[in-house]
């Protein structure tokens, strides 16, 4: 059933969108004007050209391209060559998806759940994936023991002979996660991390160089890059923020200007994403009319009046809708499409999953930091603009844990209070951190520079605006909808701030299974 839909829409893409692209009529010339870059060259090409790099190593990680799963390859300046690959069926984000599926987790969207599960267990099947499942040589390289899969000839990740190596069938989604569930997930997140360090550390010796650049759905575990910078062998790390195929459009289109129309790139030292906000914005009076057309009753403030506004509320332990300025690109919000709220509460991560996000208790929420104060707050003192970086929180902003805590298991080790800043700090100690930087995002700087001011603390807990299984809110009548459906307090768009006490009660929803699970 897969191989016709693989031959025919995979393999000859190309074809395929000549064909299409004639439907509509418009008599172009499309042998002679469709560029078209392979899978893995426009993940490499968005890791390079868009960082601050002059020249780094590269290595792009996913599922599967046309038949790529993983490469290496060099860029210099406007140059940029594949060096190595490794083919499918071979895949790490494969293998990793294929645990994705076992612990009852959705393919291709719940493997960042599989990561925030890991914390919780005991990587105890870590030797036996490395016996059974993947032959993992001292360089990276890699062969999967195909026996355990499916994904080759069914419709399915795993088979029957893998659920007899780790004793049982998949999780069903809708039973309660258990503690083989947890030690899987640690499992194979400790092999993937291993199977990244000797890959970047081959890379490093036979390239010398001091930079890399980072590509492909695999290299959004921010957990793995964490301890890639770490490792030392690389001084500079760089990942694409939109590092999954979404990306694999810009780097199609920076691989056509860069390498088939040999134009120059600019470097000034930073990166080329612009903070990531690339999407659409909205002007204070399209603001106005847009809420008002749905019903919304807003008060329009000042800037020093609606940052007062917003800390009032995330002092109060409310949750914050903040819409601001330029739409995030990329899986992340920044800052511009996001919820917040006050890390300090020992309350406010579980509120956010279960009371605003409508998901699982166990998932964790990621700080903004202000850039200036990351080090005396985290141990990391590099830039994460991207949130794809995870650190552990300074041993001066830990609580040490009783006995009795120290002796929970599984999710119940979500009771015990490890920080100052409880909401943001995992179970492991460790936070996926954002800096946030007055270049790149003045307004957000500035409400966490006034939250420092209140409350000495300059991190505020930052998730995506919406709720499990939507995307990320991008219009003003998206977030009035969203406030609305959920138990979000206030929301500040541009100038207008909205609160939830004042709105018609006439048009509340209920979200909470309007979308199917993530």
């Amino acid at each position: 059933m897969a191989m016709p839909l693989w031959l025919r829409e995979k393999l000859f893409q190309k074809r395929l969108l000549r064909r299409e692209l004639k439907s509509l009529g418009n008599g172009v010339d499309l042998n002679n004007r469709l560029l078209f870059a392979e899978h893995h060259q426009s993940h490499a090409a968005s890791a390079f050209f868009a960082s601050p790099f002059k020249e780094a190593a590269i290595l792009t990680l996913d599922g599967v391209g046309e038949w790529t799963t993983s490469s290496t390859a060099l860029g210099k300046d406007r140059c940029l060559e594949i060096i190595k690959e490794i083919h499918f069926p071979h895949s790490l984000g494969l293998l990793y998806s294929a645990f994705t599926y076992y612990t009852g987790f959705k393919v291709n969207s719940g493997e960042y759940k599989v990561m925030g599960l890991a914390p919780y267990g005991v990587p105890k099947y870590r030797d036996l994936i490395l016996e059974k499942l993947i032959d993992l040589k001292e360089d990276g390289s890699f062969r999967l023991d195909l026996s355990y899969f499916d994904y080759c000839v069914g419709l399915q990740m795993t088979n029957k002979k893998f659920d007899e190596l780790f004793g049982g069938p998949p999780r069903n989604p809708d039973d309660g996660i258990r503690q083989r569930e947890m030690d899987l997930a640690a499992s194979i997140q400790a092999v993937t991390e291993e199977a990244l360090l000797r890959l970047t550390r081959s890379l490093a010796t036979e390239t010398g160089m001091k930079n890399l650049a980072l590509a492909g759905g695999v290299a959004l575990n921010c957990v793995a890059n964490g301890k890639v910078l770490r490792d030392g062998r690389f001084k500079n790390v760089w990942i694409q923020p939109a590092a999954g195929d979404a990306g694999g459009a810009l780097g199609a289109a920076l691989a056509a200007y860069h390498l088939f129309l040999d134009q120059p790139r600019q470097l000034d030292g930073l990166d080329q994403m612009a903070g990531s906000y690339l999407g659409p914005a909205f002007e204070q009076k399209d603001v106005e009319t847009r809420l008002r057309s749905v019903g919304a009753r807003f008060e329009v403030c000042d800037d020093e009046t609606l940052i007062g506004a917003c800390i009032h509320a995330l002092t109060g332990e409310k949750a914050l809708g903040w819409f601001q300025g330029r739409m995030e690109f990329g899986p992340r919000a920044l800052g511009s499409r996001s919820i917040l709220g006050d890390p300090r509460s020992p309350t406010m991560q579980k509120t956010l999953n279960l009371k605003v996000k409508y998901r699982e208790s166990f998932r964790p929420f990621a700080p903004s930091v202000l850039r200036e104060d990351v080090p005396d707050w985290f141990d990391l003192d590099v830039d994460s603009p991207y949130m794809l970086l995870v650190a552990g929180v300074s041993k001066k902003r830990r609580r040490p844990l009783t006995a009795v805590e120290d002796a929970l298991s599984g999710i119940e080790k979500l009771n015990a209070l490890r920080s100052e800043i409880p909401a943001v700090t995992h179970v492991d100690y460790s936070a996926r951190i954002q800096t946030v930087h007055r270049e790149t995002n003045p307004r957000y700087h500035a409400l966490l520079s006034a939250f420092k001011t209140v409350t000495g603390c300059p991190v505020l807990v930052n998730t995506s605006f919406n709720v499990r299984g939507e995307p990320i809110v991008c219009t003003p009548e998206d977030a009035f909808r969203c406030l609305m459906g959920t138990e979000i307090e206030a929301l500040a768009i541009g100038n207008c701030f909205l609160r939830k006490e004042t709105q018609d009660p006439r048009l509340k929803l209920d979200y909470r299974n309007v979308f199917d699970d993530d």
